[in-house]
């Protein structure tokens, strides 16, 4: 049985590099991207290839989440892992310079739309007792702090900051879900491809489409770096 893999997420460096480790995997996935839409933002390149199945998504909109978790469903029979990736965007500004449409942007977007994900994925895994979610950020302290001149960057580690605690949360309660949750974090910069390699190591690894079983991974949070390459 093939795999559904569902990832989602801004488009990164970050991001890019866990689509490539999917695309090494299966024959399809499902990436839904939250657009960087805030003032300054810059562009990432999309990818495209074939394996890849575009899928709209208003991260803002309950509704929408709903519908996108429906159509990776249709579009893959299931989903048997879904990939967050939090890797939000640098806006520098000073605090009473901050635009009003990016911290909007910021909270219905890169906190509320996590919320609204999670609730109907955890209800599709719930309701099939199968499933791993898997949670994606990288390390506050690395995001870019520019030169010492700079306007802080106050977004970016704010929104971060609450998917951090919305994982945690989530990896401490896991033990009391039919699912399995994982976390991942990285601690080193510039390390996207061999960090989202690191992921799949023990996506690969993990009991298959998160069934019963072994289930000691669940509720872990693996910490990629210098240090903690085999954790």
């Amino acid at each position: 049985m093939t795999r559904g893999i569902f990832i989602a997420g801004n488009e990164t460096a970050l991001g890019r590099a866990v689509e490539a480790e999917a695309e090494k995997r299966v024959e399809r996935y499902a990436v839904a991207s939250i657009p960087n839409r805030y003032s300054g933002a810059s562009k990432n390149p999309s990818l495209n290839n074939e394996k890849r199945i575009m899928l709209d998504w208003n991260p803002s909109s309950p509704i929408s989440a709903r519908a996108l978790v429906l159509a990776a469903e249709n579009r893959l029979n299931y989903i048997n892992e879904a990939v967050l990736v939090c890797s939000p965007p640098s806006v520098r500004s000073s605090a009473s310079g901050l635009p009003l449409a990016d911290i909007e942007i910021m909270a219905n977007e890169y906190i509320k739309g996590w919320f609204f994900l999670v609730r109907e994925l955890a209800a599709v895994f719930s309701g099939r007792k199968s499933g791993i979610l898997a949670l994606v950020y990288p390390a506050i302290e690395n995001m870019s702090t520019g030169m010492k001149d700079d306007s802080a960057d106050i977004l970016g580690p704010s929104s971060l900051a609450a998917f951090r605690a919305l994982a945690h949360g989530l990896l401490a309660a896991a033990h009391n879900e039919p699912y399995i949750t994982v976390g991942f974090s990285c601690a080193e910069v510039n390390a996207e491809e061999a960090f989202a390699a690191f992921i799949f190591k023990h996506l690969d690894e993990a009991p298959a489409a998160g069934k019963s079983g072994n289930k000691r991974s669940n509720g872990r949070l693996f910490k990629y770096g210098k240090f903690n390459l085999f954790k």
